[in-house]
């Protein structure tokens, strides 16, 4: 019985890593258009299982140094991680390749190298595999949105001074002063390759029956997506290719368009990449734990939900808050769907949000999902509404089978009371509140009157804990608030004002009330902005 026990023990330690492995199983978000010309985007996830021994992990420039300090400073906060992630993928089975461009010289007497150079060339190379790709033919549908021409560098004149001295004492060269792969990175001589040649990665993944390529590293808008073995290589040549999202960052300076913090500009190159390029995973799904998050990323996470269809706001918000709050917030959205005006693809995204901002007219959803907006509500987070977000989620009528609704979500989540509108040719003129000091209308001046967009909304009463900011008035006929912060029972923070027509996004003292708004309900100092 010993003998059985015993021989069984040494076939099974025999067996290749590659058939002891477990499958691994990943949630891949990518991006789909709403509907054609849109230019708004449904988030996706689809899960796929991919085989250890098809699959291939490439850490690209994962340089021992940079010219820009701020880029060494954020890259040290990915490496553990990112170690962590090549120790577990190896031991599954899966192919490592490092990919420190331009340091080969360095590595000519590593095992690692030599086994990527000395390997036979594939028959089949795809046409122009050694070479930069600067963009696919999928990328062309799309805006690229971040000015990169600088070169990227956020470092201060005073600290790349200071970091160009400091090279040049530890012997580098300033302006290309990688040597290697991060030494925080091991580099498995027996098992792993090291490689910067687009002809030999393809070789390595032709010859292992690779069709899987995860790739990490710096940086995501220049060298993760076009060197020889980047993600448009390995996209536009037929690879299942990834980013490791988490494990990544950009070369983006914040005084470059879209004038956004850094963290934004890498999340804008993100969502491209998952628009046109390829899915995005993070490193939980390969290590567990959560994803790496860069510690001076303290962006609250705004989720905005948009699914309506009279004031055109997915055409004006998503530009605002690229222009009022890329620096200072980290933005997502879940637009309704198109085929059913009572489905809201990424809803679920309200589970991770800081702040959630709503314009919603009379959609129901399914039971599962409102009970998403109903916990986010109950957990106390701040919501910010803007105009048919005080009648979002109820239809006058009973809704359909297997869908619920929220019949009084402006009264519990705004302490509103709308019961009807004014006519559209009913013109209504905005005062401030004279008697009120509140950051939400920081910079805006208090004598200003100015035309409201669209038709007054009735909402008199207000509950209790209300405070009204702005109100407007069509003569001859009662004067109705339509800015107020409320304290809900829960004891979150609401902001809602019944402006929000494309109009109303032309005035200034709008725009600045809105980012104070979503600013105070997050409990974020309100920023200095010129008088309006």
């Amino acid at each position: 019985m010993l003998k059985i026990f015993m021989t069984a023990v040494f076939l099974i330690a025999a067996l290749p890593l590659s058939v002891l492995a477990e499958p691994i199983e990943l949630s891949l978000r990518s991006q789909q258009e709403t509907k054609a010309g849109s230019g708004r985007y449904h988030q996706t996830v689809h899960a796929e299982t991919w085989q250890p021994e098809q699959t291939a992990l490439i850490l690209c420039d994962v340089w021992d140094s940079h010219t820009c300090q701020n880029a060494v400073l954020r890259l040290e906060q990915i490496v553990p991680r990112l170690n962590e992630v090549v120790q577990q993928a190896r031991a599954n089975g899966v192919t490592i390749i490092h990919a420190p461009s331009g340091c080969m010289d360095n590595y000519a007497d590593h095992k690692a190298r030599q086994r990527a150079a000395t390997l036979a060339k594939v028959e089949q190379i795809p046409e122009e595999i050694n070479k930069w790709c600067y963009q696919i033919p999928a990328e062309e549908a799309g805006v690229y949105p971040i000015d990169q021409t600088d070169g990227g560098n956020d470092d201060t004149p005073e600290q790349k001074s200071k970091w160009i001295k400091q090279l040049n004492a530890e012997g580098r060269n300033p302006k290309r002063p990688w040597k290697k792969e991060h030494p925080g990175i091991e580099i498995d001589a027996e098992q792993d390759f090291i490689s910067d040649r687009g002809d030999e990665v393809w070789s390595i993944l032709e010859s292992r029956g690779i069709k899987n390529v995860m790739i990490a590293g710096v940086h995501t808008n220049m060298c993760v997506l076009g060197r020889p073995f980047g993600l448009r290589q390995m996209a536009r040549n037929g690879k299942n290719a990834v980013l490791i999202r988490d494990l990544t960052d950009t070369m983006y300076n914040p005084a470059s368009a879209p004038y956004v913090s850094h963290f934004t500009g890498t999340d804008l190159i993100i969502s491209h990449i998952e628009r046109f390029v390829c899915p995005t995973i993070s490193s939980d799904q390969l290590i567990g734990g959560v994803p790496v998050r860069f510690e001076n990323d303290k962006r609250p996470h705004l989720v905005m939900v948009i699914a309506e269809d009279e004031y055109d706001t997915a055409e004006s918000l998503p530009p605002y808050a690229k222009e009022e709050l890329g620096k200072d917030f980290r933005v997502s959205y879940a637009f309704a769907a198109e085929e059913d005006r009572n489905l809201i693809p990424g809803i679920e995204k309200l589970k991770e949000a800081d702040i959630a901002l709503i314009s919603v007219r009379r959609r129901v959803l399914p039971k599962d999902d409102m009970q998403i907006v109903r916990d986010y509500v109950a957990s106390g987070k701040p919501v910010v509404g803007i105009r048919t977000a005080s009648h979002a989620f109820y239809i006058k009528k009973a809704p359909p089978e297997g869908y619920g609704d929220w019949e009084t979500f402006d009264q519990d989540v705004f302490g509103g009371n709308y019961h009807n509108h004014y006519k559209n040719d009913l013109k209504s003129s905005v005062r401030i509140a004279q008697d009120v000091e509140h950051p939400i209308l920081k910079g805006i001046d208090r004598s200003l009157i100015f035309p409201q967009g669209w038709s007054l909304y009735k909402v008199m009463p207000l509950a209790e804990g209300t405070t009204p900011l702005m109100f407007a008035k069509i003569e001859g006929y009662p004067e109705e608030p339509v800015a107020w912060t409320f304290k809900r029972k829960d004891g979150g923070r609401s902001f809602y004002t019944s402006l929000g027509n494309v109009d109303d996004f032309k005035q200034p003292a709008f725009r600045t009330m809105l980012k104070n708004g979503l600013h105070w309900a997050v409990e974020k100092s309100v920023p200095d902005s010129e008088v309006q």
